[in-house]
């Protein structure tokens, strides 16, 4: 057989390539093209490595559909260095990997001497990456795409282990920061590695001095500008030499013999510099040809530089130039004003010239214009509207106001004169734009299609306006208001001042959000504000006040008639109509049956369902309680309320945020209706980032404009808290669900069927049941017919649903409550509601919970150092009257809700005192319930005015009602329908 056809089958040849997994990838392949077994192969190249542990630890892996070996960087180097396959087998090293072998003794040498370099082809790509100084065949070897890829990972690996090199790469970029700066297109053009390497740093040239430029200011006005380079010495900073351009251009590049040459200015010059320089002079030739090649505009002809630049020369160095070659590495000496000025934008100011008018009676409005003059400011140099005109004429760039320099930006000027513009087509600014850009002052960076906001702009305002501004923003009190006579009721300074502050905004045209805390008083403000508007009217002409329109309430069904009630106990002078049941007036009869009438209550159900009704009054004022019902803007509700003619707007709510931004902008887009913008303006200017990054400036901007309109006081002011008493009990009167009425109606008439056929002790035993059963009907319908636990809930019990509301306020608030009832089924049916509704665990203690249990529950609600920990905490504890009434501290509670009514006052006093007791370290809002038109309601009269019955006979417990006649037990039993749900 020829020789040149026998083939070596027991011949294996080894390949490298960079794999994917990050490392060298070897793989072996047969004579016959075949692959090699990856442990075959390991056993072969790694038999006598030892640090492998002779190929233990080196991992097999596929890479690309072929199975072979995976080296990391810096094991392959510890390898390639010292390569230890068996003798026995027949193994051939591909040509990368030779070159790799030959490479590795090399690359360590280099690694451990530290001698590598930042690479300046990846510094020009705009990436940061390092290279070593090899020298000989292997800088080509390291070329080769293989160890060009090793050796980037190599170098970072090396420098981070515990080698020789202490310093890590980290280090060193923090050490030369220019470093950072990646990706200089322009370097290109005049940068070689070597000027690279001195301009960050990195190495000397060697030279004594540094080539500068420096920029001079004209010496008379609307000259030119002079431009010199000055030589600065390395050593000490303060000697300086300035030398013409055109003559340090006109030295040889060589520099060696620049200081000869016979040229009278090039000799001139080289003779006023210190002798070290002469034989360097080339470099600063070198310098200011790269300067005429980076900005071309500096050149004279195709050797010089220029001695002199124009105005629009001398701008374009300022701006644009002296920042490139600063980049370069190289440093330029501009006017001391510069730094000082480069930064102003110019600002428009609009002084405003006409404002509101001066009596009270001027209602204005936020769409009101303002008439104004226009003000330029620069720096602190302010023009006139024709002083700027003529600047713009002149088409100048860099000019001299009064002493001082500053630049004319074409771009910002366009800017200017394209707001002047656009406001001239407006007729003005709004009181709007002139409130928002004094609330927020500069909006520049803002990306917004409204022109006030494209760039810097300010409001001067005159002195009505400033003082009427510094009201809206609480900085200044409106003028107190005197309460009226009619007003049957003690008022707080504090809550004074809210009357006085919604006066104040009706004045202006302005409505308002008064969302003080839970339990300091909304109610009787709107009701003295009332007050307020009816003795104004009754001041007007005889029968004009007759023909006004009334005020219109709208509040959720389960308050409507707690608004009742407290209308007639501290406003029984105001005449009243209620919009409400089957029998309510409708189509043209709505306007007759509110004419006369000082107040129309309705409910938010019926403001979308009679909204023709509602929509055909202007009304007096129109006021929304628990506001946050059109927290949603897109509902039907939301929208029929919006759509209400008014002439004041005002929104009682303790929060008018509950879950997200946009229901703020619901409330006010109904107080002020464009006030902030678009509901999808508004969204992409602050509640997008508000909620993803929780951007505080921007938090901070939206509380600068809502401020004006917006008064809220908490029970933690120090001047609320000094004012209120220590323990603040009210009443929260609420009204049966239509099923509640019928079933209530029902029970009652089969009681009086039989109450009267019975014997003595079997009536007081009726008597008694139906004090439980219709007090549990009162709670909510389900308890009355032994429903399902699981059966639904929601919209049969308006007592439940005001419930929640409370509750999910003071948890808002960051407060904690108990819950009193006095049946264990109405505890579990609560527990259950309370725990679907608010997402969290509420513990329920009654008589058949353990003492063990009591305990755990008593000490995690009592728990502060968990909630301080941000650990969640429910802030709800239910309790039953009878279990939780007596023996407890539970002073980490500060509201208590007695859900349903107990006869006897010390029985619910006793059970607030859990709360209200030594501990206690803020004060105690109790909530009582009591169901109108029903035997709760007669009650809880009973009790409060005793109606000829003694404190000792009401406090004694219920067995007194046994003792009634049929007559006293139907009229206290009876269903007043007035106040029932239809």
């Amino acid at each position: 057989m020829d020789s040149m056809t026998t083939t070596d089958t027991s011949l294996t040849t080894v390949h490298v390539r960079w794999a994917p997994q990050g490392g060298l990838f070897l793989w072996g392949t047969r004579y016959n093209g075949g692959i090699s077994d990856a442990y075959d192969l390991r056993d072969w190249l790694f038999a006598w490595h030892e640090p492998s542990f002779y190929g233990t630890f080196i991992e097999t892996v596929e890479a690309m559909n072929v199975e072979g070996l995976l080296l990391p960087a810096l094991e392959a180097l510890d390898y390639f260095a010292a390569p230890a396959a068996v003798q026995h087998a027949r193994l051939d090293f591909s040509r990368e990997l030779k070159e790799l072998t030959s490479l590795a003794p090399q690359v360590k040498e280099a690694l451990t001497q530290g001698r590598f370099m930042p690479d300046f082809v990846k510094w020009k790509a705009g990436e940061l990456g390092w290279k070593l100084q090899l020298q000989g065949p292997a800088a080509s070897w390291a070329a080769s795409p293989v160890a060009a890829q090793w050796l980037d990972a190599l170098i970072p690996a090396w420098t981070h282990a515990d080698g020789v090199m202490r310093q890590s790469l980290a280090q060193l970029e923090r050490s030369f920061p220019l470093l950072q700066r990646g990706g200089a297109a322009a370097a290109e053009l005049w940068m070689d590695e070597e000027d690279w390497l001195v301009s960050i740093g990195w190495q000397s040239d060697g030279t004594p001095f540094r080539t500068c430029l420096k920029l001079e200011e004209p010496l008379i006005a609307g000259g030119s500008w002079p431009l010199r380079v000055v030589l600065q010495d390395r050593g000490d900073k303060d000697l300086l030499r300035e030398l013409q351009p055109s003559a340090v251009s006109a030295w040889s590049e060589g520099g060696d013999d620049a200081g000869a040459d016979e040229h009278g200015a090039v000799q001139a010059g080289a003779e006023a510099l210190p002798e070290p320089w002469q034989a360097h002079l080339g470099r600063a030739a070198r310098d200011a040809a790269k300067w005429r090649r980076m900005l071309p505009w500096l050149a004279e002809g195709e050797r010089e530089l220029k001695d002199e630049l124009t105005e629009s020369e001398a701008w374009e160095l300022l701006t644009k130039g002296s920042l490139r070659l600063m980049e370069a590495g190289y440093s330029v000496f501009l006017p001391a004003w510069w730094e000082r000025i480069r930064k102003w934008r110019p600002r428009l100011k609009a002084k405003v010239k006409s404002s509101v008018g001066t009596g009270p009676q001027s209602m204005f409005g936020l769409s009101e214009l303002m008439q104004f003059d226009w003000k330029i400011a620069l720096g602190d140099i302010e023009l006139t509207e024709d002083e700027f005109k003529q600047l713009l004429e002149q088409n100048r760039k860099l000019v001299q106001i009064r002493g001082q320099w500053v630049q004319l930006d074409p771009v910002h000027l366009a800017q200017l004169q394209t707001v002047m513009s656009q406001v001239q087509k407006k007729q003005g600014l709004s009181f709007r734009d002139v409130l928002e850009l004094h609330l927020l002052g500069s909006s520049e960076g803002e990306e917004e299609k409204d022109f006030y906001r494209t760039l810097p702009m300010e409001v001067e305002l005159d002195d009505q306006l400033t003082e009427l501004v510094a009201q809206l923003n609480h900085a200044q009190r409106p003028p107190l208001i005197e309460p009226p006579d009619s007003f049957r009721g003690t008022l707080r300074p504090y809550q004074v001042e809210g009357i006085s502050w919604l006066i104040f905004l009706r004045e202006c045209g302005f409505g308002g959000c008064l969302a003080d805390d839970m339990g300091l008083g909304k109610t009787i403000q709107f009701i003295t504000y009332l007050l307020l508007m009816r003795e104004k009217r009754l001041q007007e002409p005889s029968g004009e006040h007759e023909q006004a329109a009334p005020s219109l309430l709208i509040c959720p069904t389960s308050v409507l008639g707690n608004w009742q009630k407290e209308l007639q106990r501290f406003a029984p002078d105001l005449r009243i109509y209620l919009h409400y049941g089957p029998a309510r007036a409708k189509g043209e009869r709505f306007a007759a049956s509110c004419s006369g009438h000082d107040l129309v209550l309705t409910t938010y159900t019926l403001a979308h369902l009679d909204e023709t009704e509602l929509a055909s009054v202007n009304w007096e004022s129109i006021c929304l309680d628990e506001a946050q019902n059109i927290k949603n803007a897109y509902t039907k509700q939301a929208s029929s309320i919006r759509k209400l003619d008014g002439r004041h707007r005002i929104a009682l709510t303790g929060t008018p945020i509950e879950n997200r931004l946009t229901e703020l902008w619901s409330i006010f887009d109904f107080l002020n209706p464009s006030y902030l913008g678009s509901l999808r303006d508004f969204t992409q200017r602050f509640v997008n980032a508000i909620e993803r990054t929780h951007d505080q400036e921007l938090v901070a901007k939206v509380q600068r404009l809502i401020r004006p309109f917006l008064l809220r006081r908490v029970k933690k002011d120090p001047s609320i808290q000094l004012d209120l008493p220590e323990k603040y009990e009210y009443k929260t009167y609420v009204s049966l669900s239509a099923e509640q009425a019928t079933l209530y109606e029902t029970y009652i008439r089969d009681m009086f069927e039989r109450l009267d056929k019975l014997s003595t002790m079997e009536r007081r035993g009726l008597i008694l049941a139906a004090l439980t059963k219709l007090k549990q009907l009162c709670n909510h319908p389900s308890l009355l017919n032994k429903e399902s636990i699981r059966s639904p809930w929601q919209q049969r019990s308006n007592k439940v649903e005001r419930l929640l509301e409370m509750v999910q306020e003071l948890r808002q608030e960051g407060d904690r409550c108990l819950i009193f009832t006095q049946f264990v089924e109405t505890g579990h049916l609560l527990q259950r509601i309370l725990e679907e509704e608010m997402g969290v665990k509420v513990p329920f203690l009654h008589g058949g919970v353990s003492k063990m249990e009591r305990d755990r529950m008593i000490e995690e609600f009592q728990d502060e150092a968990a909630s301080e920990a941000g650990q969640s905490h429910p802030g709800i504890f239910l309790l039953s009257l009878k279990a939780g009434g007596t023996g407890l501290n539970l002073t980490a509670a500060n509201h208590v809700f007695h859900f349903d009514r107990w006869w006897n006052p010390a029985v619910e006093n006793q059970a607030t005192d859990r709360a209200f007791r030594i501990g206690q370290t803020r004060h105690v809002q109790v909530h009582k319930f009591v169901t109108l038109g029903t035997l709760e309601e007669r009650i809880d009269e009973m009790i409060d005015k005793k109606l000829g019955l003694s404190q000792q006979i009401v406090g004694s417990g219920e067995q007194w009602i046994t003792e009634l006649s049929t007559d006293d037990l139907r009229d206290l039993f009876a269903l007043r329908s007035e106040w029932v749900e239809r």
